[in-house]
C-alpha cells in the first residue's frame, strides 16, 4: 500500500508539472493550410501606439530582423514580429509603396485541394507546381487583412513560426496586420531592407 501511495504522488507530481509549464512559450494550433504547427504564443515584440501620433505614414521591414517597423512622420507608431518568404521565395527587398488593400483576401496561387465537403485532401499547395487530385478543387488560403504593396507580394495577417516561412509575403500576428491595414493608404511607402 505504502507503495502505491508513493507511485501515486510522483504520477500526480509529473502530471502536474506537466500542466504547470510555461504556457508563454508555446501553444498548438492549426496554420492557415491546416496543418498543426508548434508556434510562439507569447509575443513581447509587437505593439501599436499610433493612434494619438499625426504625420505621414510609412513601413519599414527588417528581413533579418523579422520585424516590421511602422511610423508616423519620424516617430514609431508601432513594432510587429513578421513571417517573411522562405528559401525560395524570398521576399524582396527594396522600396515600394501600397498598391492595394483587400480586407478579406484570398490567395489565387496558395492554398489546400480540398474535395466536395471542404475538407482537406492536400494541403500547402501552389496551382502552378501541383496537380489537384481527381474529385477535388482548389481552395486559396485567407489573407486577411492584406496590403499589396509589389506584384503578388503584401503584408497581411497569418502564421508566424519564428523563421521566414512564407511564399514572399510578409505575415504579421492579425491585430498588428489591422493596425497596419487601417493607417496606410495607396501610395505609402513600405520600404524592404536585408
Amino acid at each position: 500500500m505504502y507503495r502505491l501511495c508513493n507511485l501515486f504522488v510522483l504520477l500526480a507530481a509529473v502530471l502536474f508539472a506537466g500542466c504547470v509549464s510555461d504556457q508563454r512559450s508555446s501553444a498548438t494550433r492549426g496554420g492557415s493550410l491546416g496543418k498543426t504547427r508548434q508556434v510562439a504564443s507569447h509575443d513581447d515584440v509587437s505593439y501599436w501606439n499610433g493612434d494619438e501620433i499625426n504625420g505621414s505614414a510609412r513601413v519599414r521591414i527588417d528581413l533579418g530582423e523579422q520585424r516590421a517597423y511602422f511610423f508616423k512622420g519620424d516617430q514609431l507608431a508601432g513594432v510587429a514580429r513578421v513571417s517573411t518568404g522562405r528559401p525560395g521565395y524570398r521576399t524582396p527587398s527594396g522600396s515600394f509603396s501600397v498598391l492595394s488593400k483587400d480586407v478579406d483576401h484570398v490567395s489565387g496561387l496558395y492554398g489546400s485541394f480540398v474535395d466536395a465537403d471542404g475538407r482537406v485532401v492536400m494541403s500547402d499547395v501552389g496551382v502552378r507546381t501541383h496537380q489537384a487530385p481527381p474529385g477535388t478543387r482548389f481552395s486559396g488560403a485567407t489573407m486577411p487583412y492584406f496590403v499589396r504593396f509589389t506584384g503578388g507580394i503584401g503584408m497581411h495577417a497569418g502564421y508566424l513560426p519564428g523563421y521566414p516561412a512564407s511564399h514572399g509575403c510578409v505575415r504579421l500576428p492579425k491585430e498588428m496586420a489591422s493596425h497596419f491595414f487601417n493607417n496606410v493608404e495607396p501610395g505609402t511607402p513600405v520600404e524592404v531592407a536585408d
